[in-house]
This record gives structure tokens, sequence and C-alpha cells, in this order.
């Protein structure tokens, strides 16, 4: 069993909270090659981007961080639930200043794996962040091309910034901010109601809102108007210039309303990185590669080669 250990590293002037996993026969003299993990859009540190990811890169011999986004689950930052990208890819950034103070952490040999909107903070960091010497995505989902797609019509993002101007207008006059929740439908027979078929979204209602995944940190709750950054933010922009590091990426042959899909193969197809692959686990849909034994089992049958032989063993 790998040791872990809860640590904190600061991002401007708070602390972000993280699990720092450390493997079995763990010896503070050597230098172990170090994953960045990075949890989906309103998950947390304890769900798939550590509990399963990184507990089994650990377990292959790798030291492991898993950390909560900043203004997020028992990570600092105010105001609360912003779902804003600058500050996500920070915390990438941070979370490499916080690794190479550690005498047991090669600087040399330190990687990142995402998950979902993780994945994509991931590979967008990785571009100005040139201490990653490897990246891996699971289900790497681009929140910006999430949120202009919306409800599939020409002017969904129009709609969503109109929204976001007018709720600033009353917070700035003085009204409560708006908190809304990421998952459209508060259980399945409420999805039933509305019609809802979509593979994604009725998987995220299970794996969110009941035991199967339900976390503390994880609470489904986004600040309204954090979501005007959002639109005009690619997670891919300039990966054709800037994403130079090995890649590999993971989603499941399933397409689903998150897009992880196509948004695997665009990611695949832009990036610069000269040695890149791209896994596509059969019969999986999004939300079996968070925690689904199978799913993540052969997942992570690519993806622990790929860091050993990036990151070394």
């Amino acid at each position: 069993m790998s040791q872990t250990q809860s640590v904190t590293f600061k991002n401007r002037t708070w602390d972000v909270a993280a699990t720092l996993r450390l493997p079995e026969g763990f010896d503070a003299g050597r230098k172990y090659p170090a994953i960045v993990c990075a949890h989906p859009i309103s998950s947390c540190k304890e769900q798939t981007s550590g509990a399963i990811y990184g507990e089994a890169l650990t377990r292959a011999g790798f030291i492991t961080l898993a950390f909560d986004a900043s203004t997020q689950g028992a990570s600092g930052g105010e105001p609360r639930f912003l779902e804003d990208p600058s500050t996500r890819v920070e915390d990438f950034r941070c979370a490499v200043d916080y690794l190479v103070t550690l005498p047991y952490v090669d600087e040399e040999r330190i990687g990142v794996l995402g998950v979902c909107g993780g994945g994509a903070y991931a590979a967008n960091a990785a571009m100005t962040e040139k201490r990653f010497k490897a990246v891996g995505t699971v289900v790497a989902a681009n929140y910006g091309r999430i949120m202009r797609d919306g409800d599939l019509s020409p002017d969904a993002a129009l709609k969503t910034l109109e929204a976001v101007g007018k709720q600033r207008t009353a917070e700035a006059r003085g009204a409560d901010p708006l908190i809304v929740g990421y998952i459209p439908f508060a259980n399945q027979a409420e999805r039933e109601t509305a019609g809802v078929t979509d593979v994604d979204i009725t998987n995220a209602i299970d794996y969110y809102l009941t035991p199967r995944g339900q976390q503390p940190g994880s609470p489904n709750k986004l600040r309204l108007t954090s979501t005007g950054a959002v639109v005009g933010w690619d997670a891919f922009h300039l990966a054709e210039a800037l994403l130079t590091q090995p890649l590999h990426v993971v989603f499941g042959s399933v397409p689903g309303a998150f897009g992880s899909y196509s948004d695997g193969h665009e990611l695949y197809r832009r990036a610069r990185s000269s040695e890149k692959s791209i896994q596509i686990v059969p019969g999986a849909s999004h939300y079996d590669l968070y925690d689904q034994p199978e799913a993540t089992r052969q997942a992570l049958e690519q993806l622990v080669p790929f860091y050993k032989k990036h990151l070394g063993g």
C-alpha cells in the first residue's frame, strides 16, 4: 500500500490542499519520478484523480500529488466555487513548485495526468510548464468548448454571456452570488422526466450524486459569473506550437454529451508532440474511465508504461 500525506502548497496567497502518495518501501534517500494528478470539472482529489489514478500510479512506483482546484474542495481561495481557467492552470505550476522542494523528487522526471476537464487543463498547463516531461489525459474535455456548445444552438455562448453580464450587474448592486450546479438534474428521476437519455449526463448523476463517487469536496456548486471567462477559453489553443512533451491520450469508444471522444481526437491531432499516442478503450463511456475496474485497468495498462518510458521507474 502507498503512504498518503495531506499537504498544502501555495497559489498566490492561499493554500491548495493536496494528497501526496509515496510508493511502498519509500526511501527518503532516493530520487523518485512524480506525477501531478488533476481532477475533473466539479470533482475533488478524493475521487478519480487521486483514489483511482493517483493510487494506481503510486503502486507502480511513482510519487503522485492529487490536488483540489483553488476555491474548490479543501483548497483556499476566494470567492468560492470559481471555474477560472487561468487560476486552474496556475495550480499546476504551483504543484510543480511544491514538488521540486522535496529532496526525494527528481525534478527532471515530473509528469502530469488529468481526468476530464482536468485533462484539458493539464494539456494546456504543459504548453507553458516545461518542467512537465510527460503528459497523460483520460477523457480530456475542453470546458471552454463545452460552454460554447451549450444546448448546441448557434447562439448558446452568447446567451450564456448575456446571463453572466446580468448576474454581475445584480451582484454589483448588492445581490447574493448565484451558485448553480454543474449537473443539470438533481437525480435520475428528474432526468427521466425531462426525457434526457445521454450516457454522460446519466452517469454524471450516478457518479457525483450517489454513493458511487459522492464526496464532501465535490458539492456540485459553481459560481455562475466565473463562467464568462470559460466561454472565451480554449484548452487546446496553441497546442500545435507549444505542446511538445510526450503525450498519451485516453478516452472511451462511446461518445456522450461532454465530448471527450471528439476532444481526445482533437488533442491528439493538434499536439506538436513528436511522441504521441492515442488509446480508445472499447465499449467504455466517459464515466466508465473514472472508476469502473475494467475500463480503468485498460487505461492504466498503457498509462503506466508510458510514464515509465518517459519518466523512468
